[in-house]
């Protein structure tokens, strides 16, 4: 008896095994993106965290000396004023907030480096390696500078601006400061004065990103004298010598900024010579 063939019997419709539904490539990317953005607000809370705890552990080591911080920095105007005068509170709380105010200002220029730190190590995971060359002396030389701007302002400014305006004070009037508005007047300057000298560091960066040559600062060089003098005239007091010790130091620094521009390469270079 012949075999028979065998009838291989197949469904009309052959169905696949159903393959698990993959999600789009684009949802993926977003939610990789999605990821990395709350991972690197994460680290940005802890640095800030970080910093601030600087700040704090710093100002509770020295808040003990706030009456003696607060006499140091009162001094330049203290050393003006007439004999017998002394300085005055209008406010009730002011003889014990203002002094914790200096101690926290002075709190935060000492723990200023940690802060620097913290801020350097969110950025650099995302800076090449030149640039993390460049940013470590950007960093420090602005510090130095800010500090060398606060103590100008502290040793220099300050002496010569309180001992005009006590030479000219009308007589039968007896100079008394409040220790708040004095406060305020020296921490605007602090400021301004700090800011100013970071004019080579600002002038350095633009050089290197390839913003402005050095050509192009030496031909902005009479326009900035301009506009030296105008900031002077507005973020300084209304009497000449505190605008041209603001005017002539930033017109100083500038040329000093043109001198260092001629040792920095742009990047554009920079990397035209590495490839």
């Amino acid at each position: 008896m012949a075999d028979e063939p065998k009838e291989t019997t197949e469904p009309a419709d052959s169905q696949e095994a159903p393959k698990a539904l993959e999600p789009p490539k684009s949802a993926s990317l977003l939610g990789g993106a999605e990821e990395g953005f709350i991972s690197h607000l994460v680290e940005l809370r802890d640095r800030l965290i970080r910093a601030f705890l600087a700040v704090l552990v710093v100002f509770l080591a020295i808040v003990y000396w706030a009456p003696q911080i607060y006499s140091v920095f009162a001094e330049p105007l203290i050393a003006t004023l007439p004999a017998g005068s002394s300085m005055i509170a209008t406010d009730v709380t002011a003889p014990f907030f203002v002094p914790i105010k200096v101690t926290m200002m002075v709190a935060f220029v000492l723990a200023l480096p940690y802060v620097l730190y913290q801020a350097w190590a969110f950025v650099a995971p995302g800076l090449y390696t030149h640039e993390r060359r460049l940013a470590i002396p950007i960093i420090v030389s602005s510090f130095g500078l800010f500090l060398v701007g606060m103590a100008f302002a502290y040793f220099l400014v300050f002496p010569a601006v309180f001992g005009f305006v006590a030479g000219y004070t009308p007589e039968g009037v007896q100079m008394a400061t409040d220790i708040d508005k004095y406060l305020s007047f020296a921490l605007s300057l602090f400021l301004v004065f700090g800011l100013s000298f970071e004019t080579p560091v600002v002038q350095m960066v633009l050089v290197r990103m390839g913003i402005v040559s050095m050509q192009k600062m030496i031909d902005f060089r009479p326009y900035f004298i301009v506009i030296a003098f105008v900031i002077a005239a507005v973020v300084t007091p209304p009497d000449v010598i505190s605008q041209l010790m603001l005017a002539i130091p930033l017109c100083l620094l500038y040329q000093f900024g043109i001198f260092l521009a001629r040792y920095i390469t742009p990047r554009d270079k920079d990397e035209e010579n590495a490839s």
